[in-house]
């Protein structure tokens, strides 16, 4: 990661950490780059959420790039994956999303996709950071025909609405569906889906006002969902988050079904059918331990990446695993999409529906998930913490004690100065007793930042 490009793009609050002049700088540059290796005029087509901020950002970043020369498509408020799909379809040179995905309104991030619709290469965001810090000398504006425009490209979005459409395999009718939008970019584009195929749809959260995006609700709080699937005895609910690139699941009984679970329904069914290349489905180690339990028993291998749908899916551009994603939501169906997809993957859980006439909750019973605690702790230096032999010996305990019947894992986050110690085992009580004893020891330690 660099200094300003993490895992899913620059990310930060609006116009404090991620300022207009950073989206102005980085529209510069990116047109400027695209410019001289076409060697002629880019094509760079832009999406947004529903935050307030989203609106600024897509102004200056459309400014710096038609100043460096680039054409400007705007698909207006969308969905990260239908960026990622009008720029590989519509051979765009370059996507951009602004979005800052699940965090709350104040907050905003623009992540860059290459004309494949894959997120792009670090060493373009590389030369970006050094171009914001002035490492990178004055770039030329474009004059006179080369400056570029900025055009209306509403229709992008409207044909990928038709593209999910046109995924079905089976009708959605007289089946009931409640749809969570997070008040993002799911408002403008699942009911429409879901309606043109059927479904009795019941719609919570999709009136957006720029501020209450994911704000109690979405997929990171699902109780307004769970409340509708039960009051309206529905067969089923999505939640989608702000960019709608994520999709948690309630089943009728109002269980929550995670991503390690759709992970898991999709991919006996996609083996059942001859689908699952290498019988293989990828997930992060932060996928509960409940998953690799259920493929091993219906003979499922899974292929294990750091936490990140960015390394989700370079694992599976390598291997051509055919389905990844993360429990949070994260769903790459790479047969159809380069990115994870809140609505397609709602569409591919409502396809096994169908086609096995069960209920979610039936599809889920062979999977147990194991209870988990993770808890962060700030440390003055992430390395000497993780490299501490004592604190390493502590892990080392924890894990002899667990054997075959949990896990732990201790590991540095990317964006802050955290170590994060999650333990899964047989009862909640094991995993707060081993949690504690790594925590204090780093505490022992010295290597908590008060």
């Amino acid at each position: 990661m660099g200094k300003y490009f993490g895992t899913d793009g620059f990310r930060g609050e609006a116009n404090v950490s991620l300022t207009v002049e950073h989206a102005y700088k980085i529209g510069r540059y990116l047109g400027y780059y695209l410019k001289e290796r076409k060697n002629g005029k880019a094509r760079v087509v832009i999406g947004k959420d529903t935050r307030r901020s989203s609106y600024m950002f897509e102004d200056a970043l459309s400014s710096g790039l038609t100043a460096s020369g680039a054409d400007c498509f705007l698909l207006h408020v969308t969905t990260t994956p239908s960026v990622s799909y009008v720029t590989r379809t519509d051979d765009f040179d370059c996507g951009i999303m602004i979005s800052a995905s699940h965090n709350a309104y104040y907050d905003n991030g623009i992540k860059l996709l290459n004309a494949k619709g894959y997120k792009i290469e670090p060493e373009v965001e590389a030369e970006i950071e050094q171009y914001i810090d002035g490492a990178i000398g004055e770039i030329p504006l474009a004059t006179r025909d080369g400056i570029g425009r900025t055009v209306d490209y509403a229709m992008g979005r409207n044909r990928y609405i038709g593209y999910l459409i046109s995924l079905a395999t089976r009708s959605f009718k007289n089946m009931r569906v409640g749809l969570d939008c997070a008040n993002g970019s799911a408002f403008m584009i699942a009911k429409s889906v879901f309606d043109a195929l059927g479904a009795k749809t019941y719609v919570i959260n999709n009136n957006p006002d720029g501020v209450n995006i994911n704000r109690d609700c979405g997929s990171t709080h699902l109780f307004g969902l769970l409340d509708l699937v039960q009051r309206e005895s529905l067969d089923i609910g999505f939640a989608f988050d702000g960019d709608a690139d994520r999709c948690l699941a309630v089943d009728h009984e109002g269980n929550v079904v995670d991503g390690d679970k759709i992970l898991y329904v999709c991919g006996k069914y996609m083996m059942e059918k001859g689908e699952l290349k290498n019988d293989t489905l990828v997930a992060t180690v932060m996928s509960n331990m409940g998953l690799f339990k259920a493929c091993e028993k219906i003979g499922i291998k899974v292929d294990v990446t750091d936490v990140g749908d960015k390394y989700v899916s370079e694992n599976m551009r390598r291997t051509g695993n055919r389905l990844g994603g993360e429990q949070s939501g994260h769903i790459i169906f790479s047969k159809f999409a380069n990115t994870g997809d809140g609505v397609l993957t709602a569409l591919k859980v409502m396809e096994v529906l169908a086609e096995k006439k069960e209920s979610l909750a039936k599809l889920c019973e062979e999977f147990r998930t194991y209870p988990q605690l993770l808890q962060n702790i700030r440390v003055k230096s992430k390395p000497e913490t993780l490299a501490d032999p004592d604190v390493r010996a502590a892990v080392a305990e924890v894990e002899a004690a667990l054997g075959d019947d949990g896990r732990i894992l201790v590991r540095q986050s990317g964006t802050e100065p955290v170590i994060r110690v999650m333990v899964e085992a047989e009862t909640d009580e094991i995993c707060t007793r081993h949690v504690n004893s790594v925590i204090q020891k780093i505490k022992d330690k010295g290597h908590e930042k008060v």
